[in-house]
């Protein structure tokens, strides 16, 4: 059985709820990276039912809830109360560069996993560059649009 001897020990918890501690955050602590053409972002919520887990994008913002439910059971006397209850929000700010039409979402052993595509407008591609000058390759010279002229033939010239 634990031992209850600390008289600051409400205080303290109330501080944490509020303000955090690096054991503990006040909010979702997450992971962004990418992966490929996807953009993938995980957000740690143990212990919450899947069912309490609201997920929202509107424009470039993405809004997680969820909520873990407090002890509801008035007849047993906690003794020690450090995880975090109740609701829990986070909105991440997305660029442009993200497809937030086809976000997908996955929740696995307490870890929220987002999967955004990156735009194909935002994808490297490559363009094809145009000579200018001559319009009939035969008026170019070499078949590659590209004349390299010695001293001797411009001055020739």
């Amino acid at each position: 059985m634990l031992i209850r001897n600390d008289q600051f020990r409400e205080f303290d918890r109330l501080a944490q709820q509020l303000v955090g501690s690096a054991a503990r955050p006040a909010v979702m602590p997450m992971d962004a990276r990418r992966d490929g053409d996807e953009f993938v972002v995980e957000l740690d919520l143990p212990g919450v039912d899947p069912e309490a887990i609201d997920l929202d994008v509107e424009r470039n913002v993405v809004t997680v809830k969820a909520e873990r439910p407090e002890l509801g059971d008035q007849q047993r006397e906690m003794l020690v109360a450090e995880r975090p209850r109740g609701v829990f929000s986070r909105q991440i700010m997305l660029g442009d560069s993200l497809d937030t039409e086809n976000v997908r979402a996955g929740y696995d052993a307490g870890v929220l996993t987002l999967r955004i595509p990156i735009a194909e407008r935002a994808k490297p591609r490559k363009i094809e560059i145009a000579s200018s000058g001559a319009s009939d390759a035969s008026e170019l010279g070499s078949g590659d649009g590209v004349r390299d002229t010695t001293a001797e033939e411009r001055s020739n010239a």
